[in-house]
């Protein structure tokens, strides 16, 4: 007789897998403050400049100075620069009284607030200065929040439960950026810009009360003492070692998976604003409409990594992310006009969106299989400052190039851009073997 497990289709294990995923939620205050923190991440970045760019495209900023703007996410390329400092050192008066991983996350939540009212209070469209100074600001604080929210849910929970952690950030995550993304669009159409950056400021209080609801983690052991030199290269001399002869094409490898996408999404906004999307127009499409169409992307990537290997799922992604710029080429060439046109634009997000949700998770997975557990916190910042920084250093000269090629050839070269990519793929799988990562 069959095993009623097996007569359904799903085994003993795979049930009690879905029931553990669940309960927590409301039975470990670490699970639902980590729902609250991912909330949190979630909102700054998009503030900093992607949701920001409709805005300067409102205010006659011209699409050049736009894009030089992009690079105001600086910080969270060089976030690996002080996240050794985070783990090591108490935050100012709040360290003493909620811990050091707590204290650093309500500090920086306050930042982030501060800083996205500063940017409301801004005028693009006669003092740009001032806007730029606020939103650097705030890439500054959401940087360090990432950082310490990270070494949070790292040191709070053991290694079996890293994983449903991880998978309540992103859901956090996901709903944080609807809100900076979807959220701000509509308030901006309603009320006016202003009100949407304080608005967004009002948000973080989700985040600051998981973290004072959260537990503080064991402090570690005090490391020894020493400079600002030693203390960032530490963590990067021991994920050297550990490549090995590896090292240079999987760091470059991490470095320019995502180069593509950075590049591309930094016109991405102007494109559709070109084409006389509105506000409204373009946070359903790309935030409700595409929330929905990213965790699909999340859950096959989620899926197919473990029946394919790590390696094979880096080549998909990369290929299939870069291709997705293809229908952006197509967006821009077919116009914007008529009700056929609108379908266009949602069908042609939802490809894109599909794609880098899926080239996101891949890519997470094969950054925190690197980091090592004693320096988890600072290898994972440095290897998403890797990823990130010189796609954004190129996304700052997009403007220029749209103005000499447009938009259509524009998003066929940043397609192009995947082709190196992918053969490094092929080159570190056959060095190191298709299935796996190197060995953290």
């Amino acid at each position: 007789m069959a095993n009623p497990a097996q007569a359904t289709g799903a085994s003993a294990s795979e049930r009690s897998e879905n029931h553990a995923f669940l309960t927590p939620l409301f039975t470990d205050r670490r699970v639902v403050a980590m729902l609250g923190l991912g909330f949190a991440q979630g909102i700054p970045f998009l503030l900093v400049y992607a949701t920001q760019s409709a805005w300067l495209v409102q205010a006659k900023v011209p699409l050049a100075t736009i894009g030089l703007m992009s690079e105001l996410t600086i910080a969270y390329k060089l976030k690996f620069l002080w996240a050794p400092f985070l783990d090591r050192y108490d935050a100012p008066l709040l360290g003493r009284w909620l811990g050091r991983r707590r204290g650093w996350i309500v500090a920086s939540q306050i930042l982030v607030a501060l800083a996205l009212a500063g940017v409301a209070f801004g005028d693009p469209a006669n003092w740009l200065a001032w806007t730029v100074a606020f939103s650097l600001a705030l890439g500054v604080a959401g940087a360090t929040q990432d950082v310490v929210i990270d070494g949070w849910r790292i040191t709070a929970a053991p290694p079996e439960r890293q994983a449903l952690m991880s998978s309540w950030a992103e859901i956090g995550f996901r709903i944080g950026n609807l809100a900076a993304g979807a959220g701000a669009l509509y308030l901006s159409d309603a009320y006016g810009w202003r009100a949407a950056y304080l608005c967004m400021a009002v948000l973080l209080a989700p985040g600051t009360v998981a973290a004072l609801l959260a537990p503080e983690p064991p402090a570690a052991t005090a490391p020894p003492a020493a400079g600002f030199v030693e203390t960032v290269w530490a963590p990067i001399r021991d994920l050297l070692a550990r490549l090995g002869p590896l090292a240079v094409p999987v760091l470059a490898l991490v470095a320019g998976f995502r180069m593509p996408g950075y590049v591309s999404n930094a016109m991405a906004i102007p494109l559709f604003k070109t084409l006389g999307y509105t506000n409204t127009d373009i946070a359903t499409v790309t935030k409700l409409f595409g929330f929905w169409i990213t965790l699909g992307g999340t859950f096959l990537a989620s899926a197919i990594i473990p029946r394919i290997g790590m390696m094979a799922s880096l080549l998909i992604g990369t290929v299939v992310a870069s291709a997705s710029h293809l229908a952006l080429a197509y967006l821009a060439w077919h116009g914007g006009h008529g009700g056929a046109a609108f379908w266009t634009f949602a069908v042609t997000v939802g490809i894109d969106g599909f794609a880098y949700a899926f080239a996101s998770i891949v890519l997470i997975t094969y950054m925190s299989r690197l980091a090592a557990t004693e320096h988890a916190a600072s290898q994972y910042a440095l290897l998403t400052s890797l990823c990130a920084l010189p796609g954004s250093i190129l996304a700052g000269f997009s403007g220029f190039v749209i103005e000499q090629t447009g938009f259509t050839w524009f998003f066929v070269g940043t397609s192009l851009i995947g082709v190196p990519v992918a053969l490094l793929c092929v080159l570190v799988a056959r060095r190191h073997g298709p299935m796996e990562a190197p060995a953290g």
